[in-house]
């Protein structure tokens, strides 16, 4: 679990981490290609690749199967969407170990009733404190190395307003969550607020046309922010891209020129094309081992 580690000691003491989102591993390898320090799977992106709204309709299975294809082809730490923990504190125990064991650094839980809905859509219902602190306290249990985050988030400020939301920041805290996500501030202002009145790392969630105003990373990390995640900028890109590029490959019938990679040579050469073509005679040139018997004699 070195990239846990590695996540938790920049969240300590770094500078503020900016995890962009990624559904898939030619996503991921594309954050990390980046520069980026982490990758962040993005739960609502996870679930449009499957076809589905971010309406809770994925299973834990489901996405820590996406999770294990994308630590596997990273180098860098993974955060990831846990939605609710799928369940009651039994799921949630389950739930951080599956997590834990495909490699991903850390996970956010959060205090909506299950099928949840996105943090950033009206009316979604939550459970309760009490209910809250004991999902967050199993999962806290559950975890096998110390360096794996339990990131604890709430969506109380859509439906029960602002100090709620901080109360239950706090609640998780003292409950072992590392970090807190007060899911979808209104204002600048409580933007501001947020890490001054919760008693610990702060999570902030940059999501395009959300409910939160846009705020530059810069601003977001001296007000106290030690993570931030943007998780649609590259789902909702990529959807406009590929209608403009089928709309004129319908109208012309000729493949568009527009953000061409240049061809499958190019496109493969991202996804370490270099790294396989060595392998191709890499095992060739050796000397062919002796079997056991040759060995004996």
């Amino acid at each position: 679990m070195a990239a846990a580690a590695t996540l938790k000691s920049m969240i300590r003491s770094g500078p503020m981490v900016v995890a962009p989102g990624a559904y898939d591993c030619l996503t991921a390898k594309l954050v990390e290609q980046a520069g980026f320090s982490a990758v962040y799977m993005t739960g609502a992106g996870t679930s449009v690749a499957h076809g589905l709204p971010d309406y809770g309709l994925l299973t834990m299975t489901e996405m820590v199967a996406n999770a294990a294809r994308i630590t596997g082809t990273i180098g860098v730490p993974l955060v990831s969407d846990a939605d609710t923990g799928y369940g009651n504190e039994l799921n949630v125990f389950r739930t951080v170990q599956a997590f834990e064991r495909a490699g991903v650094a850390a996970i956010h839980i959060e205090d909506q009733v299950f099928p949840k809905r996105c943090g950033h859509l009206d009316g979604k219902e939550l459970i309760s404190r009490e209910d809250y602190a004991a999902k967050i306290r199993a999962a806290a249990a559950a975890r096998r190395t110390e360096g794996f985050m339990i990131i604890a988030r709430t969506d109380a400020r859509g439906v029960a307003g602002y100090d709620e939301a901080i109360a239950r920041c706090n609640l998780a805290l003292e409950a072992g969550a590392d970090m807190a996500f007060f899911e979808a501030p209104q204002s600048v202002e409580e933007v501001a607020a947020v890490p001054k009145a919760v008693k610990g790392p702060c999570l902030f969630n940059n999501v395009l046309s959300g409910k939160t105003p846009a705020i530059p990373h810069a601003e977001i990390e001296r007000m106290g922010y030690r993570l931030a995640i943007v998780p649609g900028m590259l789902m909702s890109s990529i959807i406009g891209l590929c209608d403009k590029l089928l709309a004129e490959l319908k109208a012309t019938g000729l493949t568009p020129a527009t953000f061409s990679g240049g061809g499958p040579g190019v496109t493969f050469a991202r996804v370490g094309a270099a790294e396989w073509d060595e392998r191709r005679t890499a095992f060739r040139t050796a000397a062919t081992p002796k079997s056991g018997r040759d060995a004996a004699e």
